[in-house]
């Protein structure tokens, strides 16, 4: 990248792209390291990618998109609940029958866990208490992101349909 082009076509449109960040994500605080992010490597781009480049505006629009969306997707899956957690009592205000419930409940999926072949073991650890993202599993792991979404699917279904079983033994009356 040269600063004359940067400086004539990038920096100047460095408030709409703040403003589309902030958009999608509906953070200031986020939109701002989104924008930051974006410049900074529009800044790194080689040469050749330069030459690439015809439209340096819809280019920057498309990585303050991207970047966007994966800091709001972060922020959504993070609001997943580690299973070493559930055993914690938010505000004291749980019952202590309750407390127990729940730590059984999260110790009966970790073992459940346990029981999932490796493949899908791996894949929901990583996503489900490592919380990492799909490319960041598939990359781990060394296998497809196909094969990262349908090992998750099936290893959520597994524990979903032996959770349900569970608790339908529970309730049935004898």
């Amino acid at each position: 990248m040269n600063w004359a082009i940067f400086q004539e076509q990038v920096f100047p449109i460095r408030h709409k792209l703040y403003r589309f960040a902030l958009r999608i994500t509906g953070s200031t605080h986020e939109a701002e390291d989104v924008v930051q992010e974006v410049l900074e490597k529009v800044w790194k781009t080689s040469d050749e990618q330069s030459d690439v480049v015809q439209n340096w505006e819809a280019w920057c629009m498309t990585l303050t998109r991207n970047r966007s969306l994966d800091k709001t997707r972060a922020r959504l899956q993070r609001r997943t609940t580690a299973l070493d957690g559930l055993n914690e009592r938010p505000n004291g205000l749980a019952s202590p029958a309750k407390a127990t419930e729940t730590r059984d409940l999260a110790e009966q999926v970790k073992r459940m866990m346990q029981e999932l072949p490796e493949k899908q073991r791996l894949v929901m650890h990583l996503r489900d208490i490592e919380e990492l993202a799909y490319e960041e599993i598939s990359e781990v792991l060394g296998i497809s992101l196909e094969q990262v979404k349908v090992n998750l699917h099936r290893a959520r279904k597994a524990i979903r349909e032996q959770l349900t079983a569970t608790l339908n033994h529970l309730t049935v009356p004898s």
